[in-house]
């Protein structure tokens, strides 16, 4: 029975059964987290031999430099070779950087706001600026645009995508919103990808906005779940297609792949772009960490389908984990009807919806039991979830054990806060 069709005495009757079962959790001293999308032990496992490959006979890239030196400002060119097809664009239009994404992210936005886009005015001489935010998105996109002090505006996510008639309408009108957030393939947190014909008119967006750019994060390009690979329209060729090749910015990186603490990051971006990207970026350094570029080079063989094959291991690793999420979920929550969650075919999220209200007490709850999520409203800008409905599911860390017991815990968390909310009525 629905929980909404039950009488009053059967929802006190449920509630007083879900806070036995509660205060049990919590007389165990859990200490358990799902908080954020983190590799596994198992899985950095995956790439311990990459710490053996370099010798003495293979530190001179192709290009003649010796990896341990000073140079080669935007990265080897057997790197470029191997990861430009995680960004979709030729190898000429990359620019390797050190092991995290997020941070060419932050660069990219902290030379506009200084410098401009490519020679436009800098950002920080126009005034109040907006940033378009698809949501539920990622909070680490949305804590770089409030850092910079955009107003940051919510776009709904569709099952395709962004509500892409809202998206064209404000940049074609508002020359003050000056970008857009994207995780185009198994989106954070939903899991979603955005469909050709979404892709397409993001190609072909006519913002007043001369300086207007979307930052399209691939993160998840390669992280496929099952064996049906969801692929993506290639943004960049699209783009071109219309004449409209400067307004993306792409970015990806192997931090999920091998180890996020020291993977390899890039952009892809046209070639006026990174002309005035690589530009700057010759004052910032003489070039990021070469060995590591090396070892990932010959670890993969030069070849991304090794790549591709490798996250075939990732995927037996995760897999289970993603399946038990939504098997309990579909035990415990789905027939009660107070609730409802994605079934992503890849990433490393599951997002979840609540009752309307009930989030944050649902994440209060699963913290004094010792169960860490991420913070109820975080998939939001500001932190601020309108209708207190959305919790992101992190499900990679912890053990399948661990896991296991957390959303049990986390299940009993939803009924007890969907009781009393509904008591409270």
């Amino acid at each position: 029975m629905k929980l909404c069709e039950m009488s009053k005495e059967q929802l006190e009757q449920f509630k007083a059964e879900c806070e036995k079962e509660y205060n049990e959790y919590k007389a165990e001293g859990l200490n358990l987290n799902m908080s954020r999308g983190k590799p596994s032990p198992e899985q950095l496992d995956l790439t311990l031999d990459m710490l053996n490959v370099l010798n003495k006979d293979n530190l001179v890239s192709e290009n003649g430099m010796d990896c341990r030196n000073y140079g080669t400002l935007d990265g080897i060119p057997e790197a470029k070779k191997l990861l430009a097809p995680m960004a979709g664009v030729p190898e000429k239009n990359v620019i390797i950087f050190g092991n995290s994404s997020l941070n060419i992210m932050f660069w990219v936005m902290q030379m506009a706001f200084s410098h401009g886009v490519l020679g436009g005015k800098p950002f920080s001489q126009q005034g109040k600026l907006k940033f378009l935010c698809p949501v539920p998105g990622y909070d680490r996109h949305f804590a770089i645009t409030e850092f910079f002090g955009f107003e940051m505006i919510n776009v709904p996510m569709n099952d395709d995508g962004p509500d892409m008639d809202m998206v064209e309408k404000l940049v074609s009108e508002d020359e003050s919103i000056k970008g857009i957030w994207c995780v185009p393939q198994y989106s954070n947190p939903t899991g979603i990808s955005f469909s050709d014909e979404v892709v397409k008119r993001f190609a072909a967006l006519k913002p007043k906005a001369k300086d207007f750019r979307i930052f399209w994060d691939n993160a998840y390009t390669v992280h496929h779940l099952t064996d049906d690979h969801t692929r993506i329209t290639n943004i960049f060729e699209e783009a071109k297609k219309c004449g409209n090749e400067d307004i993306v910015y792409i970015f990806a990186s192997t931090s999920k792949i091998t180890f996020p603490g020291a993977g390899v990051a890039l952009i892809g971006a046209s070639d006026a772009n990174i002309a005035s990207l690589k530009k700057a970026l010759g004052y910032a350094t003489i070039g990021y960490d070469k060995l590591n570029q090396m070892r990932h080079v010959i670890f993969f063989d030069g070849k991304f389908e090794n790549l591709e094959k490798h996250m075939d291991l990732h995927a037996k690793s995760l897999a289970p984990k993603f399946d038990k999420v939504l098997e309990i979920l579909d035990k415990e929550i789905a027939p009660l009807g107070i609730g409802t969650y994605t079934r992503p075919k890849g990433g490393y999220f599951i997002s979840f919806d609540s009752m309307e209200g009930c989030a944050k007490r649902i994440a209060q709850l699963a913290k004094d039991a010792g169960v860490v999520l991420t913070p109820a409203g975080s998939a939001y800008p500001y932190g601020k979830d309108p209708k207190d409905t959305n919790i992101r599911i992190a499900p990679s860390f912890p053990t399948l054990e661990d896991l296991t017991k957390a959303l049990e815990v986390f299940a009993c968390c939803i009924k007890l806060a969907s009781a009393e909310k509904l008591l409270s009525k």
